[in-house]
């Protein structure tokens, strides 16, 4: 691929952005038929604090850092940024002061599919990042990449602009084009967990909430009562 910036990308509506955002990885990955899942080696470098933005793709060489320096210009308030190797890397490729540049423009996090470094302070600062690795082994500045082309990480499709949602089970994608409608399957799939866990409260076993016990009967399960045999005398 020749190194390419794409500039002026769409972003998903940031009303859909703040729904997924709000529903949670777990609610959006099922309303969207289980999909969109980011490999679950993808995790927070410090928890308590979840995510929700549209994405800003860069495509690195392993071991350099040169592209997201380039990204931090495509970047705007609400985005998130998602950085993708072209072979497997574990260096720190993204620490504090390249956070403090992404924060002065309103960017939400990181989800990186290499490492991060700085820990101690991108946790004092409180920017959110999801990665595969820490490392202190730092990054050179030497080949190019590409920002806002379609990537994959964590055996996933991210394009520029979709919607990405992470929180302590892991990070899902939404495709740009599809955020409004998974927001409204998350909405709906909320309100049904509201009301299986008010029956679940009330003492309903989670057999009859789900109608599970015809397929118990398919399945050839046997309930039997307990009999004394010789190893309880």
């Amino acid at each position: 691929m020749t190194p390419t910036v794409v500039t002026g990308t769409p972003r998903a509506a940031a009303e859909d952005v703040r729904a997924l955002g709000w529903h949670g990885v777990a609610t959006v990955h099922e309303a969207m038929g289980r999909e969109g899942l980011l490999d679950p080696s993808f995790r927070p470098i410090y928890p308590g604090t979840p995510l929700a933005g549209t994405a800003v793709t860069v495509l690195c060489p392993p071991g350099d850092n040169l592209m997201i320096h380039v990204a931090v210009e495509q970047c705007r308030d609400g985005d998130v940024l998602v950085v993708a190797t072209t072979s497997p890397c574990t260096d720190g490729l993204f620490g504090e002061l390249l956070a403090t540049s992404l924060r002065a423009r309103g960017v939400r996090g990181l989800v990186i599919g290499a490492g991060v470094r700085d820990v101690g302070a991108l946790t004092a600062m409180d920017f959110p990042v999801w990665s595969t690795a820490v490392s202190a082994q730092g990054a050179v500045k030497a080949r190019a990449g590409s920002v806002n082309v379609p990537i994959v990480i964590g055996g996933r499709l991210v394009r520029p602009g979709d919607v990405v949602v992470a929180d302590e089970d892991g990070v899902v994608t939404v495709p740009r084009t599809r955020a409004t409608e998974v927001a409204a399957a998350a909405r709906a799939r909320a309100e049904r967990e509201e009301r299986t866990r008010a029956a679940l409260a009330d003492g309903r076993l989670g057999l009859d909430r789900y109608e599970l016990r015809p397929l118990l009967e398919r399945l050839g399960v046997r309930y039997v009562p307990y009999t004394v045999d010789e190893d309880d005398r």
